[in-house]
């Protein structure tokens, strides 16, 4: 038999995924894939409802039905401070995985470079890698994840095709500064590189910190591809509803880069889904709410325990130091972790390119019932884990 492809070479299956499953196996409360355990808004489950029975069933345009896309314009343009085009500016995908990498694939040659800032959500990588690219990893500087500037100038002197830019970040929980945007978006204007950006948190910050759309910044809406998900603002997860935003002769591409990846993404769920693109400020004022109060909740919970933790500045992700249980592998520890202690994790060495062990990730995205028995759990994991 003839070897099968090279590029898949250096990769695991998602570890994300993978502790979704150990923490199955063990009856782990999983704080490790990122996932709510409560219902998405009545308002679009209703929806849902009439959907299944009154349809569509089959295809929709292939780049996105038109009332969501229309819906989605008018909600991006108040948020990003420009007028969208609904049928020139908007690639609808399944979900915002599928977005990072139609992005990539319009963006990047075999051979070009692209810059990912480090620790990373995993699909990066592996983007820029199925996409011919060369991934050039820039630190992102414990505790605060800020960038050295020279350090980033450094990496666009090999000039890159892209940065990818998460933000609020995950695993990190880092908004970026208006001023740090600023150095991105001089050096991106510089040395004439696109940017793509993942915003899927964009409604969960924590005050006072505040989320600024990189497409938004003088100049740079010509050269940047927002990428984002309804995933985690409406919690369907599940449903993999996800968009790009762009100029329109980079959607052009986008278009036909996504209609041969999937062709489209469903159609029911497009229509379900669009009350919640309606809705007023209220619900995203709301949501910042319940999301603070858990962050809140659980921090406090693990400052209880003794564990030392970043605090995160927006999306739903806590980074614990896990340095004083002496495990050589943060696999390992999180695979006993959800074995004796029944709480389930993310190693943290997944999210960096640098030689990383003392971090694990766990998120709160969860019933505050959840929270507390994960954190009941937690309270004996000296006991159980001590090596």
């Amino acid at each position: 038999m003839q070897k099968l492809s090279d590029r898949t070479a250096g990769f695991t299956d998602s570890v994300i995924r993978r502790m979704t499953r150990i923490s199955d196996q063990y009856g782990a409360v999983n704080l490790s894939q990122g996932f709510p355990d409560f219902d998405p808004p009545r308002e679009i489950l209703d929806r849902l409802a009439e959907v299944a029975g009154e349809g569509p069933h089959q295809y929709s345009i292939t780049w996105g039905a038109q009332n969501f896309r229309e819906a989605l314009a008018e909600k991006q343009s108040r948020l990003m401070g420009r007028n969208i085009d609904p049928n020139g500016e908007i690639v609808v995908t399944c979900g915002g995985t599928e977005a990072m990498m139609a992005a990539m694939m319009t963006v990047a040659n075999p051979g070009d470079k692209v810059i990912v800032f480090s620790p990373f959500y995993e699909n990066y990588g592996a983007d820029a890698i199925l996409s011919g690219a060369e991934p050039i990893y820039v630190p992102l500087h414990a505790p605060d994840y800020c960038f050295d500037p020279d350090e980033l100038e450094a990496a666009f002197r090999q000039k890159p095709k892209a940065l990818i830019l998460c933000n609020p970040s995950n695993p990190c929980g880092k908004v970026f500064t208006r001023a740090e945007l600023d150095v991105i978006a001089a050096l991106a204007e510089k040395y004439d590189a696109y940017v793509i950006t993942d915003e899927v948190y964009e409604h969960i910050v924590y005050a006072p910190h505040r989320h600024t759309y990189f497409a938004s910044l003088p100049g740079m809406w010509k050269r940047t591809l927002s990428c984002s998900s309804l995933s985690k603002t409406y919690s369907i997860t599940g449903w993999r509803l996800g968009y790009v935003i762009a100029p329109p002769e980079i959607v052009d591409v986008v278009r036909k880069v996504h209609d041969f990846l999937t062709v489209g993404a469903a159609a029911p769920l497009q229509e379900a889904v669009v009350p919640g693109l309606r809705f007023g400020e209220e619900y995203y004022r709301d949501l910042q709410q319940k999301y603070t109060h858990k962050r809140d909740l659980f921090l406090r919970g693990l400052c209880d325990i003794g564990l030392r933790h970043t605090e995160p500045q927006g999306a739903y992700y806590v980074m614990i130091d896990i340095s004083e249980f002496g495990f050589a592998s943060d696999l390992e520890l999180c695979e006993q972790l959800a074995q004796k202690v029944g709480v389930g994790a993310v190693p943290g060495s997944s999210f960096f390119h640098e030689a990383e062990n003392r971090f694990i990730r766990m998120h709160f995205a969860k019933k505050d019932e959840t929270l507390c028995e994960a954190l009941n759990r937690l309270e004996h994991i000296r006991e159980k884990l001590r090596r």
